[in-house]
């Protein structure tokens, strides 16, 4: 395994891990259930193959995902980096909004670390701005935080490049998360640029389009009527026959270089600053062990150019995300 540098010198493996699809019965399905004993074991041997950095959320589940990471990296917690993220208020289980009010973060943080057996997060990301609370106050909060010793470094997920740059100016963020991927390039106008700027690492979540640029489905027939990605216009009727264009642009790429349509849609961001960290989601040890092997895998500049101009910013058919989605990101 190869390692990268996000902000402030936090080190992780070039290749991350995404463990929201490791929950049963949940409320975000891809596919089929996740077994809890398969997932532990795909942690494991991820843990093994010298992957370091782990992503999770007290929304995952919600809940169990964060119980999950937290039982599977027991006695194996050394040099690990586990990231989780807060900013949603809950009635029970059910997602009833966004908070980043003081009183919830602090709230999330103590949950998480209960979850997630650790007396200190790694990374700590707000997962969605939220509109009532000034970045300012919220950051202020997170920083609190950090001077505590319960968390280390601050991250943000989704945030607007003016966002970003007023919570860089009260503590140092350390990490980005934001969608980012073959087909989904909108970071590159100004979110890319202001991350190298004040020195914040990226973290792209959905590097290979929720499985799309896989080249593994084919049709929508092919997704379980309770999947997630059959409210994904991307993956809607009208959408889906047009981007699977896209996944043969890939595909060419893939079958000259003898490797996976996965392997090529993680190089390609890889190939995009050494401050890039993607953050495939996995559940079974065979997706794991291809996906890590992109780290290893170099493409010649001029193939990574081609998939660049042959899928230029804006050339995915549909929304990334509904409309209460889409009114949640760049904030």
């Amino acid at each position: 395994m190869k390692y990268r540098t996000l902000g402030r010198g936090l080190e992780v493996s070039a290749i991350g891990i995404g463990c929201m699809p490791m929950v049963h019965g949940g409320n975000i399905t891809y596919g089929n259930d996740a077994n809890p004993d398969s997932a532990i074991r795909t942690i494991h041997r991820a843990i093994d193959l010298g992957v370091t950095f782990f992503d999770t959320a007290e929304i995952y589940g919600p809940f169990q995902n964060e119980e999950l990471l937290g039982e599977a990296i027991k006695d194996r917690r050394h040099n690990l980096v586990i990231a989780t993220k807060f900013g949603f208020r809950f009635d029970g289980t059910r997602i009833s909004g966004v908070d980043s009010t003081p009183q919830n973060i602090r709230s999330a943080c103590e949950g998480s670390l209960r979850r997630l057996g650790i007396d200190c997060i790694d990374l700590f990301y707000q997962h969605r701005v939220d509109p009532q609370v000034p970045i300012e106050d919220v950051v202020g909060t997170m920083a609190d935080l950090v001077n505590e010793g319960k968390v280390r470094h601050l991250g943000l997920s989704e945030a607007g490049a003016d966002t970003l740059r007023r919570a860089h100016e009260v503590h140092p963020i350390t990490a980005l998360q934001s969608e980012y991927s073959i087909w989904e390039r909108g970071v590159e106008e100004d979110i890319l640029p202001l991350c190298r700027e004040l020195g914040i690492g990226f973290v792209p979540y959905s590097p290979l389009g929720r499985g799309f640029l896989t080249g593994q489905i084919s049709s929508r027939d092919d997704l379980p009527q309770d999947d997630w990605r059959r409210n994904d216009p991307r993956w809607s009727e009208e959408n889906f026959a047009a981007n699977l264009e896209i996944v043969e642009v890939i595909r060419s790429v893939a079958e000259r270089n003898d490797a996976s349509l996965a392997q090529v849609a993680l190089v390609w961001l890889l190939a995009q600053g050494d401050q890039v960290v993607p953050i495939p989601g996995v559940k079974r040890i065979a997706t794991l062990e291809d996906s890590v092997q992109a780290a290893e895998l170099d493409l010649p500049l001029e193939q990574i150019d081609q998939i660049s101009a042959a899928v230029p910013r804006g050339a995915a058919k549909g929304p990334r995300y509904g409309e209460a989605g889409m009114r949640m990101v760049r904030l």
